[in-house]
């Protein structure tokens, strides 16, 4: 039996979901699901609500997150908890990519609902 498994970000597809940015699924399994996200200048997450709890962690630039009415600047890495079912969204008002991972816990079994 094989336990070792290595994702390579650079062979992910892109996927295509109603944020209209890039988002690339890394690994998605019964107790977590991992994704990575980049944001060019100007580009946001529409403002959404997940089922389960969800943490950003800051990759490269700088952005800002939105947890119910709270705005916070993040940065390379920053860690945010973002409970679930409270509507947030994060965007890049830089002129710069803003890149960060979202770790969600546990893999939703509902959609995510966007506002």
């Amino acid at each position: 039996m094989k336990f070792l498994k290595i994702i390579r970000k650079d062979e992910v597809k892109i996927s295509d979901t109603a944020h209209k940015v890039d988002v690339k699924k890394l690994i998605s399994y019964e107790y977590a699901t991992i994704v990575q996200i980049e944001l060019k200048p100007g580009e946001s997450l529409k403002m959404h609500i997940t089922p389960v709890d969800v943490c950003f962690y800051g990759l490269e630039g700088m952005g800002k997150v939105q947890i119910g009415k709270e705005i916070e600047t993040i940065t390379k890495d920053d860690l945010v908890f973002s409970p679930a079912k409270v509507p947030h969204k994060l965007f890049n008002e830089s002129d710069k990519i803003f890149q960060f991972l979202v770790i969600k816990t546990p893999s939703p079994k509902e959609s995510t609902k966007i506002l």
